[in-house]
């Protein structure tokens, strides 16, 4: 139901309705007028905020211009249950309703016909086509946004007026109502009319495909990140934003689904979103010479058929679940991996994917990532519980949160000395188990409670100048971003708007950039450096979490392998309880870590690797495990990546020249053939003697 005022204006409405029908067979004009903007004004609360309720009732035939008829019909009744079904406001209401609806059917079919007609057979980003085609303004947002509620809403005009003719026994006021109702609704579907013809829509399919095909022959893209997916997967794609940012080939971004376009991050690199697969495969890609792949999903078949272009399968991150080695990686002419622990997956799951094919390319996303220089001096450790979510089944593996959480909380908290907690959950965590969302509420009252207890110590002194500096700092950062994302950016336009005017303005995109790192330094300046605390939401991102943080706590998934890159202590908890050599045999990324059993007793070991850095019986296996699974800090994981890429282009290349040769070749000796009748021509020049004796 979301908030309580949101509970609280759905059990209104839902109340709204009977009392409008009791009120009419009374009948009382006064009840049913304070009923109808009870419901009047619930309702329209409810499509403001997006309420649950309101997208199921129209699952259930209680949708939006139901309830409105509802209404509409009701007021009908209470004028006949007042004697009134002879007086000619009666006929005039219900000639008035038949109108207005009648107005409904054209309304509807314009707003939907504009909208078609704007929906882009290819949206893009970073794109020039404002200069290839013209590509009009939309109608104003006031004519489409909310636009069925809004033209429903205009019978207000003529109840009110019903309404008030039944009290005062007057029918012209109610016939002003009835015609302010018909002319505005007539004047809005009127007001529609010139963006369906004419130069207010956008060219057609076959145009918009030209000009793109014009623009990918003018930029010439190398290098593709393709990516398919829903909504909720957008993270797998915005990992690899900075990294085709930095290529050192050309790189373009082909999405195929538009919820993805929708939800991806800024970036400087052209993209290109292709919802069919015709469209896609009728494409002209001519230049490129490498795919990358992160994800393996169905679509990628129409990219994967080109066979001009090398493929390869880059992933979304990396650890030990079976996503890791998908027997469908062996479609990609090469699988880029981590470091060796990828490499050795594939050879131990023996699913078809040959360790030739192989290639170690390090992770170019942890760069911001800083190694562990020891905890500074004057200030308490920081130790990051950073649980992931319960996953889509009971597997007590899944997460640590139902079984351990607590007592880890418990036992940090308590610990003497003492260390600062921050607990960061996953995003999902108790999306689909009531046992995980109790559990992550019982944990964020722990921390908030000893962060509480802990802020009422004497002996943790506060620089409340320094802090309220940084919180001032803070919101002038926010106010800054929130100008420039006002003055940029999709929001309030429709995709043929933002597929026109959606190439980034780089200097902003920069600024940006540095405000958000300016933010997350204010961040941590304006909270005690003692103080727990539970970060949830965008902000301050994961890997910012890190950098503050001296050890961390979490469970298996590719956060571990992530954090392995700062080099600091780490533990892991087996809350399936396997035994501890059963789960380092099973999970590569915690063969350094310090186990975890679900009472959480283990977690001295971690503290005191954190306290005494010297006497880290784990700090050499975590500095070959890193290795291991994340490569070579040297050279840099981005020089790897860009060397990848331009081999990988130049074995396209050579197979591509290859070809040609082949086919020139072919065609070469078939002239030959027709131009000199009764001989055939080998490959090697040679001819053989067809009735030359």
């Amino acid at each position: 139901m979301g908030s309580a005022a949101e509970l609280a204006a759905a059990v209104l409405m839902m109340l709204g309705f009977p009392c409008l029908m009791l009120a009419a067979l009374v009948p009382s004009v006064p009840a049913f007028a304070a009923a109808a903007a009870v419901t009047y004004l619930a309702d329209h609360y409810l499509h403001r905020k997006g309420s649950y309720l309101i997208n199921r009732l129209s699952k259930v035939r209680a949708g939006l211009s139901i309830r409105f008829l509802i209404r509409q019909l009701l007021l009908v009744l209470l004028l006949a249950r007042l004697s009134l079904a002879d007086n000619l406001i009666y006929y005039g209401a219900i000639a008035c309703f038949i109108a207005f609806y009648g107005l409904q059917a054209p309304h509807g079919a314009l707003v939907q016909l504009i909208r078609n007609r704007r929906r882009m057979p290819v949206a893009t980003r970073n794109v020039d086509l404002k200069s290839r085609i013209r590509i009009p303004d939309a109608p104003p947002r006031r004519l489409l946004h909310r636009s069925a509620e809004k033209m429903l809403h205009l019978d207000l005009f003529a109840v009110g007026g019903i309404l008030l003719a039944a009290q005062v026994r007057s029918a012209l006021v109610g016939f002003v109502g009835i015609g302010i109702t018909v002319a505005v609704a007539s004047l809005y579907v009127v007001a529609l009319v010139p963006y369906v013809r004419g130069r207010k829509i956008p060219p057609n399919a076959e145009k918009v495909l030209a000009a793109v095909d014009d623009w990918l022959g003018e930029y010439k893209p190398e290098t593709v990140l393709y990516f398919s997916g829903s909504k909720d997967s957008a993270y797998q794609v915005n990992m690899w934003l900075d990294t085709m940012e930095n290529l050192d080939s050309k790189p373009l971004i082909i999405l195929r689904e538009r919820a993805i376009l929708n939800n991806l991050a800024p970036t400087t690199v052209p993209v290109i979103c292709v919802p069919g697969g015709v469209h896609l495969m009728n494409m002209d890609l001519s230049t490129v010479r490498v795919a990358l792949y992160a994800a393996n999903v169905g679509k990628n078949i129409h990219m994967l058929r080109v066979p001009t272009i090398k493929h390869v399968f880059i992933g979304h991150g990396d650890s030990d679940k079976l996503a890791s080695v998908n027997p469908f990686s062996k479609v990609y002419d090469e699988v880029w991996t981590a470091g060796r622990a990828g490499r050795d997956r594939y050879a131990i799951a023996d699913v078809g994917v040959r360790d030739d094919d192989i290639v170690e390319v390090g992770r170019p996303q942890l760069a911001p990532i800083q190694s562990w220089q020891g905890v500074p001096e004057g200030r308490i450790p920081t130790v990051l519980y950073a649980p992931t979510w319960e996953g889509w089944d009971d597997n007590p593996g899944n997460t640590s949160i139902l079984l351990a959480g607590e007592n880890i909380v418990k036992k940090l908290v308590a610990a003497d000395p003492p260390v600062r907690v921050l607990y960061k959950p996953h995003p999902f965590t108790g999306t689909r188990s009531k046992e995980a969302k109790a559990a992550h509420q019982r944990i964020t009252a722990l921390v908030r409670k000893a962060a509480a207890e802990r802020a009422a110590d004497s002996r943790f002194v506060t620089d409340s100048a320094a802090q309220a500096q940084a919180k001032t700092e803070l919101a002038r950062i926010e106010a800054r971003i929130a100008q420039l994302a006002g003055t940029g950016g999709d929001k309030g336009r429709d995709e043929a708007e933002a597929t026109r005017d959606g190439q980034v303005d780089v200097a902003r995109h920069e600024e940006v950039a540095r405000l958000r790192a300016e933010w997350n330094a204010a961040y941590w300046r304006s909270i005690p450096t003692w103080e727990h605390r539970v970060i949830t939401g965008a902000e301050p991102r994961l890997y910012d979490c890190f950098n503050v943080s001296d050890a961390m706590v979490s469970d298996i998934s590719s956060v571990v392998s992530d954090f392995i890159a700062s080099g600091k202590p780490y533990a892991v908890t087996d809350s399936a309880e396997v035994g501890v050599e059963e789960f380092k045999r099973n999970n590569t990324a915690v063969r350094a870590a310090v186990i975890l059993s679900n009472s959480a007793d283990e977690l001295g070991e971690l503290l005191s690797a954190v306290r005494d850095p010297a006497a880290d019986p784990l700090a050499e296996d975590r500095k070959e495990l890193k290795q291991y699974l994340l490569g070579p800090d040297e050279p840099a994981s981005i020089d790897q990546f860009n060397t990848a890429v331009a081999n990988l282009a130049l074995k396209s290349e050579t197979r591509n020249v290859g070809q040609e040769s082949r086919i020139a070749a072919a065609t070469a000796e078939a002239e030959l053939a027709n131009a000199v009748p009764g001989q055939r021509v080998s490959s090697a020049g040679d001819t053989d003697g067809v009735g030359t004796g």
